[in-house]
């Protein structure tokens, strides 16, 4: 959860002619799984295959979706500061989790698959992760679905060449043993 201020500004609003005001705004953000569904249905695409190619409108709308704070006027958000978008964009950076996990097997290459919130909440179906997780910041709940995922896959079969080397080794372990 990110709590951000927006402070009171005047702006002249050229359209109507007159100054427009807003008053000081606390707003509570989430990114979540819900805030990348809510804008995945405006925009008609995936949020993580374009996260980093976002138009100053897609990004200001996804902010809007991940606004938990009830019945706030769209003007507000013309007044974000950069501190705010700062604050914003390393909360939606931020892992929010301690766990790393080193890829186990690089020798195959990953199958490119685009990700939207439809396959997310198929793999969270999948691995029996509850629905409320839904909630959860976004980079904890993928690193919740890895760790999952890895638990439930099976042990990975040796190569005949590595079941071979390692019978090896044991006979020689059990060869040293009985000498001593």
């Amino acid at each position: 959860m990110l709590y951000i201020t927006i402070e009171a500004d005047e702006i002249f609003d050229e359209a109507k002619n007159e100054f427009v005001s807003i008053e000081q705004t606390k707003l509570q953000l989430e990114h979540s799984l819900v805030s990348i569904a809510k804008w995945e249905a405006i925009w008609h695409k995936s949020f993580l295959e374009n996260v980093d190619k976002l138009t100053p409108e897609e990004y200001l709308s996804y902010i809007k979706c991940m606004t938990i704070t009830q019945n706030v006027d769209s003007e507000v958000y013309t007044h974000l500061s950069q501190k705010n978008l700062y604050d914003i964009q390393a909360y939606i950076n931020d892992p929010m989790t301690a766990t790393v996990i080193n890829n186990r097997d690089n020798s195959r290459p990953q199958k490119h698959q685009v990700i939207t919130a439809e396959l997310i909440y198929c793999w969270m179906l999948e691995l029996n992760v509850p629905v409320e997780f839904q909630k959860w910041h976004l980079n904890r709940l993928m690193m919740l679905i890895q760790v999952c995922s890895i638990r439930q896959s099976p042990p990975k079969k040796k190569s005949k060449a590595q079941a071979a080397a390692d019978m090896r080794a044991a006979k020689a372990r059990a060869r040293a043993r009985r000498k001593h």
